[in-house]
C-alpha cells in the first residue's frame, strides 16, 4: 500500500517557488496560566544582549586568591590557676598568632572555670555557644589559646564534625614556625617538634587499610595468635613516625656537633659572643641590623626570625665581639619546641654575654620579661652575665617612664633600635662588660677541663694557684664574658647572682 504524504499549505507554495507573505512563526511559552505566544526575534534579541554584557578575553576577570580561612578563638581563665596575662591579652597574643599564620579571627569565647572540662575542655553549653558563633559567623576553624590533651582533640573533633578544624596554641605556633623556617636546621627542628606533637594525638582514622590475619587458621577459629584483626594501621603510622623521629635526632646531633666546632673556633680566637634574647617583636632584628650594619629580615609580625644569625661587631677601645640574633620567646612556648630547638637555643647558653632586648612600649612587657627568664631558666641560661635593653623607646606616650626603669635597673639601656639613639651607650656597656669588669672567683678546676685552666690564664687575673691530688683550685678575677663557662666549679656560691630572677620591671 502507497503511504500518501499530505502537504501543508506553506510546504506547497515552499515547493511552487511562491513566497508567503505570512508572518514569521512563533514560538509558544506555556506556563501554569496558559500559552503565551513570543517572537523569535525577541528571544534572540535577549539572547544577543546577554551575550554582550558577558566579559570575553582579557576583560574576564578570575580571582586567584583563596579565601583565608575564618578563625573563632576561645580562652579559659583557671581561678586556681592565672596565667601570666590576663586572658584578654592573651587571646590579643593569639589573634596575632592566627593572623601571622593566614587566618581571619571573627569571633572570641572566654569561660572562667574551676577547672578544665576532662571531656571536652569547656563546658556544654559554652560549646553549643562556640557552635552557634561558627554558623552565624561561616567560621571554620577553632583556635583554644591552651595546649589541648589527645582526648580534649578527639572529642572536640567529633563534636564540631569533619567541615571545622579544631586547633590549639601549640599547634599555631608550630605552624608558623614550618612558614617561616628557611635553613635545613630549622626545617629538621619543626618537623622533629610537629611529629613528636602529633604522636600521641593519632586518630583511628582509614582502619578499613588494616592488615587482617592470614591463613585460614585464623579465621577459622584454629591456632594460637592467628585469631584478631591483625596489624592496625594507627600501629603502622606510629611505627612509621618514630622511625621519622629517631632519623632527625641523628641529623640534629649532627647539626649540634658542627655548631660546637665553630664554638670552639670561636673561642679558640678568644672571639666573646653575645647573644640578642627577648620576647619575640620585641625588636631583636631590627637592633642586629643597627648595631652590625646586617640584613637580617624584619618584620612586625611573631617568630619572624627562627635561624640564629651572628654578626661581628666593633666595640669602644677596639674590642670585637660577635652579636647573635636567635629565636625570639613567648608565653606558654610549647615544650616540644624547646627540645626540639635545642641545637640553636645552645647558641644562647654558651653565650659569654646576654642582652635582654624588652618591648619597653608594650603594655605587658613586665610579663613579657618574666616569660623570657622563665624559658632561659629551663634551657639552663639563667647564669649568664644580663643587660637589659629597653627597646622601642621612641613608641612611649610618656618618656618618664623609661626614667624609672633605668633607676630601677642601673646596668639597663634605652634604645630605639629603629631611629638609632642609645646604641653609643649601648655598645660601652656591652664592652664593659665584655672586658673591663672583672668579677672575683674562686673555683676548683679538675684536671680533665685543662681549656678551663687555659682560659683563666689567657683572659683572668690569677692570684692563688694550688695543683692538688683531683684537681687545680684558683683565686682570682675574671671578665664577665667567660664567668658562666666556670659556673659549675666555683667555690664561693656567686653562681647566678648576676641574674634577676622574674623581678624585671616589677
Amino acid at each position: 500500500m502507497e503511504r500518501k504524504t499530505t502537504l501543508g499549505p506553506v510546504e506547497q507554495e515552499e515547493r511552487q517557488g511562491v513566497h508567503s507573505q505570512e508572518p514569521s512563526p512563533r514560538v509558544f511559552m506555556v506556563d501554569e496560566e496558559g500559552v503565551e505566544p513570543v517572537p523569535v526575534e525577541v528571544l534572540l534579541e535577549e539572547d544577543e544582549a546577554r551575550e554582550r554584557e558577558r566579559p570575553r578575553g582579557k576583560k574576564r576577570l578570575v580571582s586567584t586568591q583563596s579565601e583565608r580561612d575564618k578563625a573563632v578563638l576561645v580562652g579559659v581563665e583557671l581561678r586556681n590557676r592565672p596565667g601570666l596575662l590576663p586572658l584578654q591579652d592573651s587571646l590579643d597574643e593569639l589573634e596575632r598568632l592566627a593572623e601571622t599564620a593566614g587566618l581571619e579571627v571573627v569571633g572570641r569565647v572566654t569561660q572562667r572555670l574551676q577547672r578544665p572540662n576532662p571531656k571536652t575542655y569547656v563546658g556544654k553549653g559554652k560549646l553549643q555557644e562556640i557552635k552557634s558563633l561558627l554558623r552565624e559567623t561561616g567560621a571554620n576553624v577553632v583556635i583554644f589559646d591552651d595546649e589541648l590533651t589527645p582526648r580534649h582533640q578527639r572529642e572536640l573533633e567529633k563534636f564540631f564534625g569533619d567541615n571545622v578544624k579544631v586547633l590549639d596554641r601549640t599547634v599555631l605556633i608550630l605552624d608558623i614556625f614550618a612558614q617561616h623556617a628557611h635553613t635545613r636546621e630549622g626545617a629538621l627542628q619543626v618537623e622533629l617538634a610537629q611529629l613528636e606533637y602529633r604522636l600521641p594525638r593519632l586518630t583511628r582514622a582509614w582502619t578499613h587499610l588494616a592488615r587482617q590475619a592470614g591463613g585460614g587458621g585464623g579465621r577459622a577459629g584454629k591456632g594460637v595468635g592467628l585469631r584478631g584483626p591483625g596489624e592496625k594501621q594507627l600501629e603502622v603510622d606510629r611505627r612509621a613516625i618514630k622511625r621519622r623521629i629517631a632519623h632527625l635526632k641523628r641529623e640534629l646531633e649532627e647539626v649540634r656537633a658542627h655548631r660546637a666546632r665553630y664554638r670552639s673556633r670561636r673561642r679558640k680566637h678568644r672571639l666573646p659572643v653575645v647573644s640578642l634574647v627577648g620576647y619575640t617583636n620585641a625588636g631583636k632584628s631590627t637592633l642586629l641590623n643597627r648595631l652590625a650594619g646586617a640584613d637580617v629580615y624584619v618584620a612586625d609580625q611573631l617568630f619572624a626570625t627562627l635561624d640564629p644569625t651572628t654578626r661581628r661587631v666593633e666595640l669602644p677601645g677596639g674590642h670585637v665581639a660577635l652579636f647573635t640574633d636567635t629565636v625570639g620567646f613567648i608565653q606558654k612556648l610549647p615544650t616540644t619546641l624547646v627540645a626540639a630547638f635545642r641545637a640553636t637555643l645552645e647558641e644562647i647558653a654558651e653565650a659569654d654575654l646576654l642582652l635582654h632586648v624588652i618591648d619597653i612600649a608594650h603594655p605587658n612587657a613586665a610579663e613579657q620579661a618574666v616569660a623570657v627568664l622563665k624559658t632561659l631558666k629551663e634551657i639552663h641560661a639563667d647564669h649568664i652575665p644580663m643587660v637589659y635593653v629597653f627597646n622601642k623607646v621612641d613608641l612611649l606616650p610618656n618618656p618618664d617612664a623609661v626614667q624609672e626603669a633605668l633607676r630601677e635597673h642601673p646596668q639597663a639601656v634605652a634604645v630605639s633600635a629603629r631611629h638609632g639613639w642609645g646604641i653609643e651607650r649601648l655598645l660601652e656597656v656591652v664592652s664593659d662588660q665584655l672586658f673591663a669588669t672583672y668579677t672575683p672567683v674562686e673555683v676548683f678546676l679538675p684536671y680533665s677541663e685543662g681549656h678551663l685552666l687555659s682560659l683563666f690564664h689567657e683572659a683572668g687575673h690569677i692570684e692563688v694557684i694550688e695543683h692538688r691530688r683531683d684537681g687545680v683550685y684558683i683565686k682570682g678575677r675574671l671578665p664577665g664574658r667567660v664567668l658562666a663557662r666556670f659556673a659549675p666549679y666555683r667555690l664561693d656560691g656567686a653562681e647566678g647572682k648576676e641574674v634577676l630572677r622574674g623581678k624585671v620591671l616589677a
